[in-house]
């Protein structure tokens, strides 16, 4: 009924009323007129058509109203972003409730003076009815205050909240309803802790992201119940009389990170006689823990993702699983999931076998130790049996790398911070995040063990999760090339058809330009997002026909479901269309979940550090550094330190001249003496302030302090 609705207003091509639509429709019954209400109402909830004033519908699009998503500035004025592009200004008294990210219907007002303004007229969907805060008391009330600037709403507690609240707690609540146009009503979800305590920082930014710290009762009771801390005889000699190989005697071993406890990968090599490589990659088999439709495996779901902050680790997994059971510790025996290689002189797979297996890790290596050997021949204590076998696993991965770099690979380069925090949490210092020799063998070999994952699986048509990275779109493009010639540079390449070879040419030819950084980094933000996704369309930034997440079960939910698809496909003996059938249709969801989570997980890690490197700024006010300007925008430029530290340099700080901003060069020129600032320019700074609650950093030129 509703596509019929639909259809007779566009071709009334007007408004019409109920009694219209019934005459239309051929409606002569009650449960026929209810039928009809009930689909109007429908499509009104989907904003499809557009509920007049006088009562009658007609098609949303030839209304004065549009739908979109709501945008807040820290001031308080909305923005509603159409799908078109196009921007409605909402001014704060027209919000009408609506907050920061909701879905809403914004009404478009009659102004001659300012046409792009609306006032909102409902919210279609909420992004999130869960805020985090600090409490505060005024009167007989109790509020909060939200962390998001950009919520400029008023939050009162209801009373019977009120017990155990004091000035300071940071709360989670849940948006009840709405008091007036800008006062909600909420409930306590959960005390987070005083905003003076060790650690609640991070937890705030967790909570608003709906990243647990604790594990619910059912699934730590399962963990209880079912998961061992050791593999015993029974289970050993059940998986030798199946599928199961026993590699415990073959010289494998993991490499990770310094404080690294939960090991989802281990290594192994050998040199064939016909000269080929011999690449082993062995992997937790946290499937054979973690059940479908069990406590443990709903909530792995729910999670998706394990997440990497400053002070701390929230697991996908509970550590009995994640630093236990699965975990590729050394020197214990372990379940595994291994993808054997034959790798040709030219870095192709030639033959490959994947299997259950039991390992024995021998060592746990650490990048530093291994760096030290392939990058100055120095062999740590306890090390020396495996510096041949890590000296031709780098050549095997130079040889790898070469032949993805070849295929279109692109290696963006971007450095990334690592925050040093105290016993407290506390940021006590910024650095570059490592990527060694070492790192960058581990990541090869996980590529090649993916993509042949990934192949085998496409090449059978059995259902699986793909890591999948589209084209840029050509707008995006269009922008960067711009932004380079802006610059003053001129690149050569064929824009009709890009490829990853095109983005790999020209990244090469701006390499050594001072502003290469800026520019991969540009380029980075013009490529699409890698999403999980059942549909296999390539991974454009690999340059990979076909690519998988199978290296990390412990931490992503993905390689689990992966690790499903090689359980069901390849160790078991059912292979019925009905089977078959039945897995495919569950994973379209988790691919979405994973996704998601994925995502919500990268901005909770982006908010920490970026508060982190804050608080560690609140400590060096006053202190000079040098640095490069990384974005320029009309209220002024953003420098960022070589620790990857950014910070605004406000216009008004430029002192003694007003300064006019060209968009189209992305500079701020001075009207006086046309002294600009643009994009790549070195400059001195001094810190001037800094803020751990804003999770902002503002600078001021060394030149106006001394011209002062």
């Amino acid at each position: 009924m509703e596509e019929r609705i639909i259809n007779f207003i566009k071709q009334e091509r007007r408004a019409l009323s109920v009694h219209e639509l019934e005459t239309l429709l051929e409606i002569d019954s009650v449960e026929g007129l209810k039928a009809l209400l009930k689909a109007l109402n429908n499509l009104e909830e989907e904003a499809k058509i557009f509920h007049t004033k006088k009562d009658k519908y007609m098609l949303f699009e030839d209304s004065n109203s549009r739908v979109g998503i709501l945008q807040v500035t820290t001031k308080g004025t909305g923005y509603v972003q159409l799908e078109s592009g196009e921007e409605i200004k909402v001014e704060p008294e027209n919000l009408n409730g609506a907050i920061n990210k909701d879905k809403v219907i914004v009404n478009i007002i009659d102004n001659k003076v300012t046409p792009n303004e609306g006032s909102i007229v409902k919210v279609v969907e909420r992004a999130n009815n869960q805020v985090v805060g600090t409490i505060y008391f005024k009167h007989d009330n109790i509020y909060v205050k939200p962390d998001d600037r950009k919520l400029n709403i008023t939050i009162v507690i209801e009373k019977n909240y009120h017990n155990n609240l004091v000035e300071g707690h940071k709360v989670l609540v849940k948006l009840l309803g709405l008091n007036n146009h800008n006062e909600y009503r909420a409930s306590i979800i959960k005390i987070l802790g005083h905003i003076n305590d060790p650690g609640v920082d991070v937890l705030c930014i967790m909570a608003k992201y709906n990243i647990n710290d604790a594990f619910p009762k059912e699934v730590m009771e399962q963990v209880e119940r079912e998961i061992p801390s050791r593999l015993s005889e029974e289970e050993i000699n059940k998986r030798l009389k199946g599928t199961g190989k026993d590699l415990r005697d073959e010289v494998i071993f993991t490499i990770d990170g310094d404080d690294t406890k939960d090991i989802d990968d281990a290594i192994s090599i050998d040199l064939l006689d016909n000269g080929h490589y011999k690449l082993g990659v062995h992997i937790a088999d946290v499937s054979y823990y973690v059940k479908e439709n069990s406590p443990l495996d709903k909530e792995a779901l729910e999670r998706g993702t394990s997440v990497y902050l400053a002070d701390r680790v929230t697991p996908m997994l509970p550590h009995e699983l994640s630093n236990g059971i699965c975990s590729l510790n050394p020197n214990v025996d372990r379940f595994a999931l291994s993808c054997v290689m034959e790798i040709n002189e030219q870095g192709e797979v030639v033959d490959y076998e994947i299997f259950d297996s039991i390992i024995r890790s021998r060592i746990q290596m650490t990048y530093k130790k291994v760096n030290k050997i392939l990058e100055e021949n120095i062999i740590p204590e306890g090390y020396e049996e495996f510096a041949d076998k890590l000296r031709m696993m780098e050549k095997l991965a130079q040889i790898l790398r070469n032949n993805k770099v070849r295929k279109g690979y692109i290696d963006f380069e971007i450095d990334e911070p690592k925050i040093i925090v105290n016993e407290t949490g506390e940021a006590i210092d910024v650095v570059l995040r490592e990527r060694g020799t070492g790192e960058k063998l581990i990541e090869d070999f996980m590529i090649a063990a993916n993509e042949t994952v990934a192949s085998h699986f496409h090449n059978m048509d059995y259902p699986l999760i793909y890591r999948v990275h589209g084209e840029p779109s050509e707008e995006k493009m269009t922008n960067f090339m711009h932004l380079v010639s802006v610059l003053g540079y001129t690149v050569h390449a064929n824009m009709n058809k890009i490829t990853p070879k095109t983005i790999q040419d020209i990244l090469e030819q701006l390499k050594d330009k001072k502003e290469y950084y800026i520019l991969s980094s540009q380029m980075l933000r013009s490529m699409q997002k890698a999403v999980y996704d059942t549909n296999n369309i390539g991974h454009f930034g690999l340059a990979s026909k076909m690519y998988c997440h199978f290296t990390s079960p412990i931490r992503r939910y993905p390689d689990l479901t992966v690790h499903r698809s090689i359980r069901k496909c390849l160790l078991s003996t059912d292979m019925s269309l009905e089977s078959i059938k039945a897995w495919e249709s569950k994973l379209p969801m988790m691919a979405e979940q994973s996704s998601v989570k994925e995502r919500a997980s990268v901005d909770c890690e982006r908010e920490v550090d970026d508060m982190k490197m804050a608080e560690y700024m609140e400590k060096h006010i006053g202190e000079e550094y040098k640095g490069i300007i990384t974005g320029v925008m009309s209220f002024g430029f953003f420098v960022q330190l070589p620790n990857m530290i950014e910070g605004l340099v406000h216009v008004e700080e430029l002192k003694g001249d007003f300064y006019t901003y060209d968009e189209s060069t992305f500079s701020l020129t001075s009207a006086k003496d046309k002294r600009g600032f643009r994009l790549g320019d070195e400059v001195e700074v001094i810190v001037k302030s800094a803020s751990k609650e804003n999770h902002t950093v503002d600078f001021t030129l060394k030149t106006n302090e001394e011209a002062e």
